[in-house]
């Protein structure tokens, strides 16, 4: 019987440290970094300069690899039917992960069941801006008059089902607007028509528009954050305005196939929030308009969760869809 007993137990220590010198020698290969978006954007910039670090902390190429289509939907599809192993990540937004359930009535993936956080990387805040000849000085002045001459103003937005377009359908509910809609392919052509005064305002991100605001193309209005940014000082907040439930940001993080080990997900965390808190790595995030986070999977899959709440409430009030 003691016999028996010291084999079984000699085996389970083999196969604990087979387990653990397998994680300790993760990754052992390349990684392969979906990115559900063209070249050049936000979400892009993020994987691209996260990756390049976290290749050197790791001594393994991270390779990214755009996929966009279907609302992201492509390349979240294609995440959660890769192997379960660590070496296909996902950038994902909250458009993959909290809005896009909402909006259409059948995806190719299960946001919740397919695919499981590893880390938020960074906030992107939206911003209230107008065409510099909009005659709008404030976001008080833009409030009354949208109050004013209700469906007398349109908006812009970087596309329906966007935090762009979302972020201002919550402005319209909290503040008691009605406006119009205008969906375009895109951040830039979007504030491009902004600029050239075909519609007077949109929701931005600070990455897609600091340019435009730095360069007095565009007039930026109101952020919709907790606190001012610091590249935008003078910029007050929704809440100070008297709008405090109006906050909205693009949330880009790192997701990975469901099935995937913990300690492959707590791994990675930990590689990737190193990469995160490289003085370079967040100085050029902040320079691009991201608010570096880099954040544990708890409190990633927690986040998700209160967003999902918060929402789906507005989706579902306010009836869009995109199916």
């Amino acid at each position: 019987m003691k016999k028996h007993l010291a084999s079984g137990l000699a085996l389970l220590s083999l196969v604990v440290a087979a387990g653990a010198s397998a994680q300790q020698g993760y990754p052992t290969k390349p990684i392969r970094w979906i990115v559900p978006y063209a070249a050049g954007g936000g979400s892009d910039f993020l994987a691209r300069t996260v990756g390049q670090t976290l290749s050197t902390q790791v001594g393994q190429p991270v390779l990214v690899d755009n996929k966009p289509g279907g609302n992201t939907a492509l390349g979240a599809a294609e995440t959660a039917r890769a192997p379960a192993d660590g070496y296909t990540i996902l950038s994902a937004d909250n458009g993959t992960l909290v809005f896009n359930p909402a909006l259409y009535k059948s995806l190719s993936y299960n946001a919740t069941k397919d695919l499981t956080p590893v880390t938020l990387m960074g906030k992107f805040p939206m911003i209230l801006v107008v065409g510099t000849n909009s005659g709008f000085a404030t976001a008080k002045d833009f409030i009354a008059q949208a109050k004013a001459k209700p469906g007398g103003i349109n908006y812009a937005s970087a596309g329906a089902g966007s935090p762009h377009h979302l972020a201002m359908e919550l402005l319209k509910v909290e503040a008691g607007l009605f406006m119009v809609h205008v969906p375009y392919r895109g951040a830039a052509p979007a504030l491009a028509d902004v600029v050239g005064g075909q519609l007077p305002a949109m929701m931005v991100d600070l990455a897609a528009g600091a340019g435009f605001i730095k360069g007095n193309k565009v007039r930026a209005l109101a952020v919709a954050n907790p606190t001012r940014l610091p590249q935008l000082p003078d910029v007050p907040t929704f809440a100070e305005l008297g709008y405090k439930n109006v906050e909205a940001a693009a949330l880009v993080g790192v997701v990975v196939p469901s099935a995937t080990p913990t300690e492959v997900v707590n791994t990675l965390n930990r590689q990737i929030v190193a990469a995160i808190h490289e003085p370079a790595v967040r100085t050029r995030m902040i320079d691009f308009g991201v608010e570096p986070v880099g954040n544990t999977p708890a409190q990633y899959a927690e986040l998700l969760k209160n967003e999902t709440t918060r929402w789906h409430k507005l989706i579902r009030d306010l009836k869009i869809t995109l199916d």
